[in-house]
Order: structure tokens, then C-alpha cells, then sequence
């Protein structure tokens, strides 16, 4: 029996790693048993990220609840449970997760998550359950002098007609402004396709080729290029290139700096100088704050048209408390928020603090008035006690500040310091602005 068990490990772990689910194992404790290859490329781990880590460690359970978590302390399933988050790269997922408790005998050992990403399907979905008419400039929220330019500079890109490359994170709106171009360009025909680049399908390109092989009129919107494998980078600009002839726009987008993502070898240089003609960058929300409660406004309005409800704004701790936080999540994790906090509300006509979802107030609970954990459990040991959970990333945060400030910010000094890899510290850092 036990060679026979042997025998089959390599088959499991083939089977395992090759899976298009995503797998997540862990013992009793939270501590990693299985993680496979699917669910790294989901959660933007690596195994270096997880090895020796319990997921209390892993994710900021604050702004997610862990569902390997909750299964763990109740010993029960959870099936079917739709996750929306932003993961360690940055990027806006959304999995339906089950997840099942693993018994030996009549103890409980571990559990087992079986993720789906559905990311590509929740944002076609989406592109149906917006507005009824199409996207233009004058849509969009542009109360911030680097807004305004950003629209500016895209009409000018209108004119020109020629391809364009949107620079920006996740959810600061790009697919807006690239619809926004195609409909000053063609506003009452032609066909905006979006190519959603976020899996390595080797199908999508050939897909992408069918289906616009009776059209002559069109844009392509390239969504996240720099989601694609190199290989696949490779045959889009092959077919780029032999659609480029007609009356046609390209556009496409990006999560970050091309020369940094052309040096990691994650963007083919080729594809990015084909895009580049004019390149828009779109800055981040916490950078152009100016645009939080136009938006706010204009969400209200709109919903309020549709549903006939009577929201009328936000109270003065709410927009003092949107003001000052990070969003790092940007637009999208606004309109996320507003859409969970307005489906709650029957005849409130103010969105008040104790509206706004738990998750959300946990994160935001420290804003303008951050303590020292640590100090703070010390000197006060008769305060409330933090959730182990935050109180470890609250000490992390200070620690690894600390470390930073000592070596002048200096990931190499700091890691050496601190007996880890520059990987390890740069992963940790990276956590720590979500």
C-alpha cells in the first residue's frame, strides 16, 4: 500500500499544479500544505510569499474575510462564496470560492479552497450592467487639473487617430476613457472591442481574430497587455499589425511603468512601442482627491434617477473620512463601496459612518489619529484588545517603518538588517500600501 501511495504522488502533483482552479491547502494552524500554480497567478503569491506563514500572516483579514479561515473555526463547508478583491500585484480579482474542512477521523486537520476565476466574466458582466448610454469625456469626473489634462490629452489622441497606451492601477478608470475615445470618434457606429487580457488562454488571440473578421470598423481595447505571457504578447502584435490597415483605433492599457514592466521581462518592447504613440497616464485617486465627492455626487444622482430614491450626499465624517483615505482601489473601490453601502439604505437620504460597511470602517477605523500599537497595549493594557491579526500587521507596519527610516530607505541594507531577502522585504512593503 505504501508504494503504491508513492506511486501516485506524482501524479497528484501533476494534477494539482496543472489544474485551472485555484488550490489552497492549509493545516489546523493556517499554515500552507498545498498552493498551486493557479492560485499564485490569482493572488499574486509566490511560494516564497507563504512558505513558513499562516494565512493570518498572508492576508489582511480587515479587508477580507477568509473563508479557509472561517472554515477552520466552524469545521463546516462554505460553497459558492463570490470574492471581489485587489490582489498583492495590485490587480482587481474575483473568484468563487468553495472551501471544505478536512477531517482525520472525527478531528479536524486543515482545509481546502477551490478557487474560480471568473475575473474575465464579472467585467464583461459589468460592461452590461452600466449605463444604458455610451461612455463620452463629459462623463467622466474631471474636477482635478490632472484629470482634466488626462482628457485633454485623450482627445487630442482622437484627432490623431492614432493607437493609444493608458498607463494607470486598477480601477482608476481606463476603460472609461478608452470607450470615451472610440465614441468621439464614432458615435453612432462601429463596434468597441474589448480584449480582456487577463488569463493565458491560448485561444484569445484566434478568438479575437474571428470575431472581427466581418467588421471594418472598429476599436480594439486592449485591457492589461501586461497580464499576457510573452508568448501571447508575441502572436496579438502579429495580428495587430495585419488589422492596422482601415479605419481603426487601438488602444490599451497597463498596470504599471512600461520601462520597469519591459525591464522585468513582463511587457514585449515591440507591443508597448506599437501602443506608445500617445501614452496617457492616469493618476491614481488618492492623487487627485478632488474628484471623490464630484463622484460621490454624480453616483447619488444617477441612482437616485434610477431607483427613485432620496440620497442626497454623504455626512461630514464620511467625506472627511473619504477625503483622507488612500483608495487603493481607486474609483472602482469607490463605486464598490457605494454600491454595498446604498443597497442596505430604504429612506436615509445621508450616508452616515455607521452605514458604510464593517470591513470598510475596520480599515479606516485609525485614520488621522494612527496609534502605536505597541506602545499603546503597553502603556494602556486595560484597553480593548485588537484582534491578534491587526494587532500583528499594526506591529509589522511600525516595525518595518522603523527598519526603512534607520537605513534611508534602502531595501538592501534593510533586508540584510533584518536577516531576509530583498524579495521577501520588497513583497512585505508591497502589502503593506493595500
Amino acid at each position: 500500500m505504501k508504494n503504491t501511495n508513492r506511486l501516485l504522488l506524482p501524479f497528484y502533483s501533476i494534477t494539482v499544479d496543472k489544474a485551472t482552479i485555484g488550490i489552497h491547502a492549509v493545516d489546523k494552524d493556517g499554515k500552507t500544505i498545498i498552493y498551486n500554480q493557479k492560485m499564485k497567478e490569482i493572488e499574486g503569491l509566490s511560494l516564497e510569499d507563504i512558505k513558513d506563514r499562516s494565512i493570518l500572516e498572508l492576508f489582511k483579514l480587515d479587508q477580507e474575510e477568509s473563508t479557509l479561515l472561517k472554515v477552520l473555526q466552524q469545521g463546516i463547508e462554505l460553497l459558492n462564496v463570490k470574492q471581489t478583491y485587489w490582489n498583492r500585484n495590485g490587480i482587481e480579482i474575483t473568484t468563487i470560492n468553495d472551501t471544505y474542512p478536512i477531517y482525520d477521523k472525527d478531528e479536524l486537520v486543515g482545509a481546502v479552497e477551490l478557487a474560480r476565476d471568473v475575473t474575465v466574466l464579472e467585467k464583461i458582466q459589468q460592461s452590461y450592467r452600466k449605463n444604458s448610454f455610451p461612455a463620452t469625456f463629459n462623463q467622466i469626473i474631471a474636477e482635478s487639473p490632472s484629470m482634466k489634462t488626462v482628457i485633454s490629452t485623450a482627445k487630442k489622441a482622437t484627432n490623431a487617430k492614432l493607437p493609444v497606451l493608458l498607463i494607470g492601477e486598477t480601477g482608476t478608470g481606463k476603460d472609461l476613457i478608452a470607450e470615451s475615445i472610440h465614441n468621439e470618434l464614432f458615435p453612432t457606429t462601429g463596434l468597441f472591442y474589448t480584449l480582456h487580457c487577463h488569463n493565458s488562454d491560448s485561444l484569445l488571440i484566434q478568438r479575437l481574430v474571428e470575431d472581427l473578421e466581418n467588421n471594418q470598423l472598429y476599436t480594439i481595447f486592449c485591457e492589461r497587455i501586461d497580464l499576457l505571457s510573452i508568448p501571447l504578447q508575441q502572436k496579438l502584435l502579429k495580428e495587430l499589425i495585419k488589422l492596422s490597415e482601415g479605419n481603426r483605433q487601438f488602444i490599451a492599457s497597463i498596470g504599471d511603468d512600461p520601462v520597469e514592466l519591459i525591464a522585468s521581462g513582463t511587457l514585449l518592447k515591440d507591443l508597448y512601442y506599437f501602443f506608445s504613440s500617445f501614452t496617457i497616464r492616469i493618476p491614481p485617486l488618492r492623487k487627485r482627491r478632488e474628484d471623490i465627492l464630484p463622484f460621490t455626487t454624480s453616483y447619488l444622482a444617477l441612482r437616485n434617477e434610477r431607483f427613485g430614491s432620496v440620497m442626497e450626499g454623504l455626512s461630514t465624517e464620511v467625506e472627511d473620512l473619504f477625503q483622507q483615505y488612500e483608495w487603493p482601489g481607486n474609483l472602482r473601490e469607490l463605486e464598490l463601496l457605494l454600491d454595498e453601502t446604498t443597497s442596505l439604505t430604504t429612506t436615509e437620504n445621508v450616508i452616515t459612518f455607521d452605514m458604510l460597511p464593517l470591513h470598510f470602517r475596520m480599515k479606516s477605523s485609525n485614520i488621522g489619529n494612527k496609534p502605536n500599537v505597541i506602545t499603546d497595549f503597553i502603556v494602556h493594557a486595560e484597553k480593548e484588545l485588537l484582534p491578534l491579526d491587526r494587532f500583528l500587521h499594526e506591529t509589522e507596519v511600525y516595525y518595518l517603518e522603523k527598519a526603512m527610516k534607520i537605513h534611508d530607505n534602502n531595501i538592501t541594507k534593510t533586508a540584510s538588517a533584518l536577516g531576509m531577502s530583498r524579495q521577501s522585504l520588497q513583497y512585505r512593503l508591497r502589502k503593506l500600501k493595500k
